[in-house]
């Protein structure tokens, strides 16, 4: 009986520690390297130019303010050169590259900066409701740089 209750206490520990262990050792090493994601926006035929115009309006002064704030490293945009097919189609590609895997996941209060802002939260939540409703697909895509010369 002893030596059972022995054998469970070893498997439970054995259970919690090296997963923790595992984390804490890549921790250090990813921690300090920078974060990016790349977000996609596929708006509906005609609309781009609308979703542009809101997102240049109520999104990317938030981004900026988070760059002053140390949260963002860098933040651009891209659009396609040339057409793609429509299965494969985006129209704005919006790079974030955050301090560290740490800020880019830990809890931020976006919309208390927003509420600061933009003080009319009525005409903000309506044209950010609009930038999301003119779009076809969104999506958000960490990306990491592979070193070709390892």
């Amino acid at each position: 009986m002893i030596r059972m209750s022995r054998t469970l206490a070893l498997l439970l520990f054995y259970a919690i520690a090296l997963p923790l262990a595992s984390r804490a050792q890549s921790a250090p090493a990813t921690s300090g390297q920078p974060f990016v994601v790349e977000y996609y926006y596929k708006a509906k035929w005609g609309h781009a130019d609308e979703f542009l115009k809101l997102f240049k309006k109520n999104h990317y002064p938030v981004l900026k303010k988070e760059t002053e704030m140390g949260r963002i490293a860098k933040v651009w945009m891209d659009q396609p050169r040339y057409h793609t097919t429509e299965d494969g189609r985006w129209d704005f590609r919006v790079t974030i590259v955050f301090k560290n895997a740490t800020v880019a996941n830990e809890p931020f209060d976006e919309a208390a900066l927003q509420k600061q802002m933009y003080p009319d939260q009525e005409t903000f939540q309506r044209e950010e409701q609009r930038r999301f409703e003119i779009l076809d697909a969104h999506w958000d895509l960490p990306v990491k740089t592979m070193d070709l010369e390892k």
